[in-house]
């Protein structure tokens, strides 16, 4: 165990290091099991479509407003208060969603709550986690340990959403009440907040930020500026991939190939997984280029791919290009997490998570709404180029605004 463990985390790995990977692998599988629930079980209660996508944009618009929120505070409180009150705000709206069955009630609980309307990590967790998690390694081990936190929640994330189908399964095998079972996936997402907790509890006081002589000073005071030109940036990246997200994506592959269901399936999993393992790749680049040249050289050859994609004349190509395009689209996650955290002061990280993470999932959910309506034009990939464009555009203002930026380790 303890070679496996010397494996998959860097050598300046801490113990706090694994907590916070495992609590991560937790919420994961939850968030995972969740996301494919949700829709089924408010079906089941009778909401409407509209109803349903209401519920949705609670959640998003409510966690981005609450993860901002908290990375302003989280060093006032300390971080490790903070993700034990985010546990208990997850326990309890697990229980609300199980026991609670009308339309307004359920949409405060989704706009208060922690409930991930996708297996990506969008909640309050977010920001503290890792700024917690810059912590705990040395600056040079920062991308290899978001590398392999980011794969344990992708990958915790795949099973959630293969478990998802148990509560139905058991319910009809056993002729048991598919509502009640249902509700009881809810039920399981408190009981993993609950566990989330436990480990939390264990984390040392070597996780929170360094008190400061300058205690009121602004959350963001000394890294303002480039905080904010990097959320700029990020927010176009993201918007560019609200064109393509997985949903849609299907849609066009339905759409354009007449691609079945279960095939779509299948070809998604393979593509989370080659998502997955790349993340492992890019501390290893990193260390070699740099992060900024790993996230601007990994992620144009994806975009290209994606736009390459769109032209194709048959499935086959089409798929070819869509599985090299995951192959490189992840791996500068781990790259661009581990830069924000390396380019500003400690006590500002976890500020500085919020300000760039969160108006990432509010510009990725204005593009569905123009993909759709090209969708309903045309069968052409259009989505796809425009993905492909936006992306490009950011990599290049990426690469020109920030290739002198130097973190301390790579100097």
């Amino acid at each position: 165990m303890s070679t496996l463990a010397e494996f998959w985390f860097p050598p300046s790995a801490t113990a706090d290091s694994k907590r916070l990977v495992l609590t991560r692998s937790m919420r994961g599988l939850a968030d995972g099991a969740v996301s494919v629930l949700l829709p089924g079980y408010l079906t089941a209660v009778g909401f409407s479509s509209l109803q349903i996508a209401a519920i949705i944009f609670a959640t998003l618009t409510g966690s981005a407003a609450l993860t901002l929120w908290i990375g302003f505070v989280a060093n006032r409180i300390g971080r490790r208060r903070v993700l034990l009150g985010a546990c208990g705000l997850m326990a309890a709206t697990g229980l609300g969603f199980g026991l609670v069955t009308g339309f307004w009630p359920l949409f405060l609980v989704a706009f208060v709550g922690t409930l991930n309307p996708s297996a990506g990590d969008v909640s309050l967790f977010l920001p503290v986690e890792q700024a917690a998690l810059a912590e705990t390694v040395e600056t040079r081990d920062l991308t290899a340990l978001f590398s392999r936190y980011n794969v344990a929640g992708a990958f915790a994330g795949a099973l959630g959403a293969l478990l998802s189908g148990l509560p139905a399964g058991i319910a009809d095998r056993f002729g048991l009440n598919r509502l009640d079972a249902l509700r009881s996936g809810f039920v399981m997402y408190s009981l993993v907040a609950v566990a989330a907790a436990i480990v939390y509890r264990e984390m040392t006081s070597a996780v929170e930020a360094a008190p400061r002589a300058d205690a009121q000073a602004a959350p963001l005071a000394k890294s303002r500026s480039i905080v904010l030109r990097l959320s700029a940036l990020f927010s176009l990246d993201a918007f560019g991939g609200g064109f393509v997200v997985q949903s849609l994506l299907a849609l066009w592959l339905f759409r354009r190939f007449n691609l079945s269901i279960a095939a779509a399936g299948s070809f998604f999993f393979v593509a989370g997984l080659l998502g997955a393992c790349s993340q492992l790749a890019s501390s290893w680049f990193a260390a070699r280029i740099g992060r900024i040249n790993t996230m601007v050289f990994t992620h144009i050859p994806a975009n290209v791919f994606v736009i390459i994609a769109a032209l194709m004349p048959n499935l086959h190509l089409t798929l070819l290009f869509l599985l090299l395009r995951f192959a490189l689209s992840s791996m500068d996650v781990p790259a661009r997490q581990s830069f924000v955290m390396a380019v500003v002061p400690p006590e500002e990280r976890a500020a500085a998570a919020s300000v760039t993470n969160v108006p990432r999932s509010l510009a990725s959910a204005f593009a569905p709404l123009p993909a759709g309506a090209l969708l309903d034009y045309t069968s052409f990939g259009w989505p796809l180029i425009c993905a492909g464009g936006f992306k490009i555009l950011y990599d290049l203002l990426l690469l020109g605004m920030f290739r002198a930026v130097k973190p301390e380790d790579e100097r």
